[in-house]
């Protein structure tokens, strides 16, 4: 099989590294890719938002399979366009895209069809935004509607933060058009989990839990981000949780958008809030999390190609994942200045001595090349991630490997998988 991946990140790498271990493929492209995608698969020069571009290169090549990373892409109808050309691709249409697309979209569905979320109120004019958030106890949580690269959701503690964050969105535009309209909901409390799933619109298969942690620092402080880390398993995820989510939430909402003749194809990721009520829906995203895939794609045994051409074509029932015993931990290295302003180009040194290590794996997300050498090309640099038997295995592997990475103002976290640490299944071990 010739596969091609659209995406130039961690997620991507992390795809193209599992992809590259089937036996059934002969070939991987990658459009446009990076440097360390490089090193697996022959990367083109053809933007993920460049449909036609990428649809004639398929054409071309006579690929077997596309495998769509970004939402940017799906939003731009990348699959309508393949589908219309008789090519299979992975992923959602543009109908069924909008539940990360629009989260006014998103929470609306929801609500109708009673799946569990926040109790929200959506907006398209400031003023009565503002009207509203004034009469509200606080904290609050302020959206916006559309894609902002995860960075476009604020946990607000006043009514000044809020109808700061409010100006910003739908008055300034920091995010464009994606601000037209917002997303004003009850803050909830509880420990977040993403939970993904691969469907054909009909059968559901549920991969491994994992954690995200959004926040730039430590101790979830600071602004969000695209992720700083995850880790996957999460104690917290039982069995009788797996199956309250997969009933209460998973087959639902793929129920839910086939009613709204939406059929749902690809992957579905939920992001989760599990509170003293149980697991109630923060967002749903079109396309595999960044960086839950790094470490949800080292733990499993299974061929990952088989499952998502089942997905593209509609015969996902006979297909099972099995998973190693074990956990994964990846931790992001981000430039100097992320979520914010951050200089380019920096050199990166160290990653020749992490090739080759078995419970290793560093997967590029903003590099690129410069004068024969990798330099840094983004916010989220790198994704150093490990497998170990247990989280505190892992994470100890990851934090050791990490030391010998570097570049000018790197920085990370140092409490990826901490919380983990303070659950039942550890709490005897030795720190």
């Amino acid at each position: 099989m010739k596969i091609l991946i659209v995406g130039s990140g961690g997620r991507e790498h992390a795809l193209a590294w599992k992809i590259a271990q089937s036996p059934m493929v002969k070939k991987i492209f990658c459009a446009p890719g990076n440097p360390g995608i490089a090193e697996i698969a022959e990367c083109k020069d053809i933007e993920a938002e460049n449909v036609e571009g990428l649809y004639n290169f398929a054409l071309k090549q006579k690929i077997d399979l596309t495998v769509v990373g970004p939402e940017d892409a799906l939003a731009a109808g990348i699959v309508d366009r393949f589908k219309d050309g008789h090519l299979h691709i992975f992923g959602p249409n543009k109908r069924a895209a909008i539940i990360e697309g629009s989260k006014v979209f998103a929470k609306t569905l929801m609500r109708k069809h009673g799946i569990p979320t926040a109790d929200f109120k959506t907006f398209d004019d400031l003023k009565q935004a503002k009207k509203h958030i004034s009469t509200c106890g606080f904290p609050q949580v302020i959206k916006a509607d559309g894609l902002a690269k995860g960075k476009g959701v604020f946990v607000c503690k006043s009514p000044e933060e809020a109808d700061k964050h409010i100006d910003d969105i739908m008055k300034e535009k920091v995010f464009g058009y994606a601000g037209n309209k917002i997303v004003i909901e009850e803050f909830l409390s509880g420990e977040e989990v993403s939970i993904l799933a691969i469907t054909d619109g009909q059968t559901i298969v549920p991969l491994a839990s994992a954690q995200d942690h959004k926040a730039v620092y430590d101790g979830d402080k600071g602004p969000n981000t695209g992720g700083m880390g995850a880790y996957s398993p999460v104690p917290l995820i039982t069995d009788d949780m797996q199956f309250s989510i997969e009933e209460n939430i998973l087959v639902p909402i793929v129920h839910a958008m086939k009613k709204e003749n939406r059929p749902y194809r690809g992957v579905i990721y939920a992001g989760l809030m599990i509170t003293s009520a149980g697991p109630k829906v923060l967002e749903f995203n079109a396309r595999f999390g960044d960086p839950e895939t790094q470490v949800i794609l080292m733990r499993m045994k299974s061929d990952l190609v088989p499952l998502l051409l089942a997905a593209a074509k509609d015969n996902l029932e006979d297909v099972e994942v099995e998973w190693h015993d074990c956990a994964s931990i990846c931790v992001v290295m981000a430039s100097n200045g992320y979520p914010d302003n951050y200089e380019k180009g920096l050199p990166i040194s160290g990653l020749e001595a992490l090739k080759g290590l078995d419970n290793v794996q560093v997967f590029h997300a903003g590099t690129s090349t410069k004068d024969g050498k990798v330099v840094t090309n983004g916010g989220r640099v790198l994704g150093v991630t490990t497998v170990g038997k247990d989280l505190r295995e892992a994470q100890k592997n990851v934090y050791e490997a990490i030391q010998k990475v570097s570049f000018n103002g790197a920085h990370y976290r140092r409490d990826i998988g901490a919380k983990a640490m303070h659950k039942k299944n550890y709490q005897d071990s030795p720190p």
